[in-house]
């Protein structure tokens, strides 16, 4: 019996992922309470919205991972936007040893995951350089953004199919 799992676990491939490199695709900061010239007390509420993207490389296995984010600050008494920052930030790695049926899932939740980090600093920087208290975004759940995804997907099908 030992024999037997010792077998199964060899015979499960061993996952492999290396990060690459990472880079900023896109940045732009937009400080609009500067542009009005306006300045004094405000209460800022803070919108995140992200959106992930993957794709395979030319080179076998590796492939590139996109964590777009459009982040917006108004203010809560006026709601007059205060800033609008948008990030298109990458990461290439390569990757072995992940069922085909797998893979998909692994670039939008695991891949984000090693990122982050880097991420949340850049975001933190930008804004504390850009004239606001550096922003440290919370922890995304990647793996709900994902089972989000495929839900609404899936909804949208079903009511294509309702039209028909």
């Amino acid at each position: 019996m030992a024999e037997e799992q010792n077998g199964a676990a060899q015979a499960a491939p061993q996952v492999k992922m290396n990060t690459l490199s990472q880079f900023v695709r896109d940045l732009s900061f937009e400080n609009v309470l500067a542009q009005r010239g306006t300045g004094g007390e405000v209460q800022p509420d803070v919108s995140v919205a992200v959106n992930l993207d993957a794709k395979k490389r030319s080179v076998e296995h590796q492939y590139e991972v996109s964590v777009k984010l459009n982040i917006t600050s108004k203010d809560k008494t006026a709601n007059e936007p205060l800033f609008v920052m948008e990030m298109d930030y990458v990461g290439v790695f390569h990757i072995e040893g992940v069922p085909d049926d797998q893979i998909h899932p692994f670039l939008l939740i695991e891949c984000p995951r090693m990122i982050f980090p880097f991420i949340r600093r850049i975001v933190s920087d930008v804004t504390r350089d850009g004239g606001f208290p550096a922003l440290n975004l919370e922890n995304i759940d990647f793996m709900q953004l994902y089972r989000n995804e495929i839900t609404r997907r899936q909804a949208e099908a079903d009511g294509q199919k309702a039209d028909a």
